[in-house]
C-alpha cells in the first residue's frame, strides 16, 4: 500500500510537470503572430506616401505650367489612394489579431479547466497522508533528498497554478483591449476613408477643371503654343538622359536575342487604343507641327498593369518631369523601350525582366489623354516608330 501511494504521488507529479511543459509550449504558439508581412505592406505604402507628399511640396515651389498642374492631380490621386490602402492593411491586421483572440480564449479556457483538475488530484493524494503541513512534510520525507525533490515539486505546482490563472486573466485583458482597440481603429478607418473619398470628390472636380483647361489649349492657340514649348524643352531633357546611358556599361548574366530580331513581333506593353501616333503631327486647327518621339495608348477597360515588351534590364525607374512616372529598359546593343505616365512602379533598377514582365501600373501623371501609357522605343537616342515593331 506505501508502495501504492508514493507510486502514486510521483505519477501525479509527472502529470502536472507534463502539463506545465504543454502550456508553455501552446502559450508560445499562441504567442508567435506572423506579422511580418502586415509590418512590410505598411513599411513599403508608408515610403510611398512619404514619396508623393515630397513630389507634391516640390511641386509647388516650382512655376505653375499645364503639365505641372497635370502632375500634381496625379500624385495627390495616388497619395489618396495610399493613404485609403494603408488604413485597410491596419484593419485587415487588426481583424486578424481579433479573430485570433476569439478562437484563442475558448482553447486557454478549457486547458484552464483541465488543469484545475490536474491540481485537485494531487492535492487530493496530498491529503490522504493527513491534513497537510510543513511540519508533517518533513517528518514524512524519507531523507534529505525526497524532502529537497518533494518541496520542489510542491512549489513547482503553485507556481504552475499561479501562472495558468496569471496566463488566463492576461490573456483575457489582451482580448478586451484588442476589442477596444479595434473599434477604435474601425472608427478610424472609418472617418479617413470617408476624408479619402472627400478629397477624391474634390479631385474629381479638379479633373474636371483640368481637362477643361486642357480642352482650352487645344483650341487657344496662344496656350498650345507654350505647351507644345515645355513638351520639347521635357523631351531634351529625356535626351540628356538617354546619352547618359549609353554612356554607363551595362553587362547582363545571359545572351539575349537581338531586339532587331523580334521587329514586328514584340509585344504591346498594354493592350488598348493609340491615342497620340509616332512622327510629325500637324495641328488641324493652328496648323502647327509637332514632332513625337513615341505613341501614346489609351488601355482598354480593367487593364491596368503594363509589361515590359523584350528581355533587358531596367536602367531607369524613377519619375521624370513631363513623362510622369517612367522606366527605361535596356534591350542590349543600344536598344531601349520607354514607358512613361505610370501611376505604381513595381521594378527598381538594376532589375532583370523578360518580354511581358509587369513593370509598372498604368496612369495619367503629366499626360495630355487622361490614363494612357506613353511608349518609345530607341536604337541609340533615335526614336523608332513603335508601330512598326510592335505585333
Amino acid at each position: 500500500m506505501k508502495l501504492h501511494k508514493k507510486t502514486l504521488e510521483k505519477s501525479y507529479r509527472f502529470i502536472g510537470i507534463s502539463i506545465i511543459l504543454m502550456l508553455i509550449i501552446s502559450l508560445d504558439a499562441y504567442g508567435q503572430q506572423d506579422v511580418s508581412e502586415f509590418q512590410e505592406r505598411l513599411a513599403k505604402i508608408s515610403q510611398q506616401i512619404e514619396q508623393l507628399r515630397l513630389k507634391i511640396e516640390e511641386g509647388e515651389e516650382k512655376e505653375s505650367t499645364t503639365l505641372s498642374r497635370l502632375e500634381r492631380i496625379g500624385f495627390n490621386k495616388g497619395l489618396i489612394k495610399k493613404e485609403i490602402s494603408l488604413y485597410a492593411i491596419q484593419l485587415e491586421k487588426a481583424n486578424r489579431e481579433l479573430s485570433s483572440l476569439n478562437k484563442s480564449i475558448p482553447e486557454l479556457e478549457a486547458k484552464l479547466g483541465e488543469e484545475k483538475q490536474s491540481i485537485e488530484k494531487i492535492l487530493i493524494t496530498t491529503y490522504k497522508f493527513g491534513k497537510f503541513n510543513f511540519l508533517q512534510f518533513m517528518l514524512q520525507a524519507e531523507n534529505v533528498g525526497a524532502l529537497i525533490s518533494e518541496n520542489k515539486n510542491l512549489t513547482l505546482l503553485a507556481q504552475y497554478q499561479g501562472k495558468i490563472i496569471s496566463n488566463y486573466m492576461e490573456n483575457l485583458d489582451q482580448l478586451e483591449t484588442a476589442e477596444k482597440e479595434l473599434q477604435t481603429k474601425k472608427k478610424e478607418a472609418s472617418r479617413l476613408i470617408k476624408n479619402a473619398e472627400k478629397k477624391r470628390k474634390e479631385l474629381q472636380a479638379q479633373e474636371r477643371k483640368n481637362r477643361a483647361l486642357i480642352t482650352e489649349i487645344k483650341k487657344n492657340k496662344k496656350l498650345h503654343l507654350q505647351t507644345l514649348e515645355e513638351l520639347k524643352v521635357r523631351a531634351q531633357q529625356l535626351l540628356i538622359l538617354i546619352e547618359k546611358l549609353l554612356k554607363e556599361e551595362i553587362s547582363f548574366p545571359i545572351n539575349l536575342i537581338p531586339l532587331y530580331e523580334k521587329k514586328g513581333k514584340l509585344p504591346w506593353p498594354i493592350e488598348g487604343k493609340v491615342t497620340t501616333e509616332f512622327g510629325l503631327q500637324r495641328h488641324p486647327q493652328f496648323k502647327t507641327t509637332t514632332m513625337n518621339n513615341g505613341i501614346e495608348i489609351s488601355p482598354r477597360k480593367n487593364y491596368v498593369i503594363v509589361r515590359a515588351i523584350h528581355p533587358g534590364k531596367v536602367v531607369y525607374s524613377d519619375y521624370f518631369q513631363g513623362y510622369g512616372n517612367l522606366i527605361i529598359v535596356d534591350h542590349g546593343m543600344s536598344y531601349y523601350s520607354l514607358y512613361g505616365h505610370c501611376s505604381d512602379i513595381l521594378v527598381k533598377k538594376g532589375d532583370l525582366v523578360k518580354a511581358e514582365h509587369p513593370i509598372a501600373l498604368v496612369g495619367d501623371i503629366g499626360s495630355l489623354e487622361g490614363d494612357s501609357v506613353y511608349f518609345e522605343i530607341r536604337f541609340k537616342t533615335k526614336p523608332l516608330n513603335p508601330l512598326q515593331w510592335l505585333k
